[in-house]
């Protein structure tokens, strides 16, 4: 690299070449932009290290971290990264062009932002006929503009956020955690400014089908009920499942 980075990209890996091969590559085509980034892989724990996915691909460091999760993974990124802003984006995530060029010049704009959420769509296969899954999934699965302006923390599969800010707030929790919504809530409550960037937007592999879309948002669910705790966090709990099935 001729120039220091002025964005670290930090990608956690798990048993995903092909999606880490594609999502490398729509990052190595925003070079041409001007900016210098680097790229910090994390592999945590796969059967096979991905090194032919990060081949050829100038700017790529690939590490692995032992314990299980993405949160400690992207730990392990931010430990390694070189510039002072840093971006985390999922290993099956397209970055869509200019998303290096919005995040370095909208931090560079307003200095009292200390992280951001990016937009985040769905990547179907068919653009022009989505399925049924994917129809739901565009609609109800990544709100990341209600994410950060309703609840105060932005998705990790398009955050980023000042190298202080996160040293300032902390580490991501671990596999048993939501740790997206911990860390950015964490953040806000500390005081730290979080804004929507919709100019930085990804794009996802939808579920395929609907087993698995039941299996994404039964893990979500596992997630949310151990926030209930008490006889009144259960009225609320039991009463909020009534209004979604109505």
């Amino acid at each position: 690299m001729a120039s220091p980075p002025r964005l670290s990209v930090v990608i956690p890996h798990l048993n995903d070449q092909e999606g880490l091969r594609r999502c490398l590559l729509s990052l190595d085509a925003q070079k041409r932009d001007g900016i210098a980034f680097e790229i910090i892989v994390v592999d945590n724990g796969s059967a096979e290290l991905p090194e032919q996915a990060c081949a050829g691909i100038a700017d790529v460091h690939l590490d692995h971290e032992a314990t299980p999760g993405p949160g400690p993974a992207r730990n392990r990124g931010v430990s390694l990264a070189r510039a002072d802003l840093i971006a985390f984006i999922d290993a099956d995530c397209v970055a869509c062009p200019g998303w290096v060029r919005s995040i370095v010049e909208y931090f560079d704009r307003n200095p009292a932002i200390g992280f951001l959420g990016g937009d985040i769509g769905i990547l179907a296969a068919d653009p022009d006929s989505l399925t049924a899954v994917e129809a739901y999934e565009s609609i109800y699965s990544y709100r990341a503009r209600d994410y950060v302006e309703r609840y105060g923390f932005a998705a990790t599969g398009n955050m980023s956020v000042r190298g202080s800010v996160f040293r300032a707030v902390g580490p991501f929790g671990g596999i048993a955690t939501m740790e997206d919504t911990e860390w950015g809530q964490r953040a806000s409550a500390m005081g730290f400014k979080v804004d929507y960037l919709p100019q930085a937007r990804v794009l996802t592999n939808s579920c395929r089908s609907f087993p698995q879309l039941a299996k994404r948002w039964d893990r979500q669910v596992a997630h949310e009920f151990r926030n209930v705790d008490d006889a009144k966090a259960m009225v609320r709990w039991l009463f909020t499942g009534a209004v979604i099935a109505a």
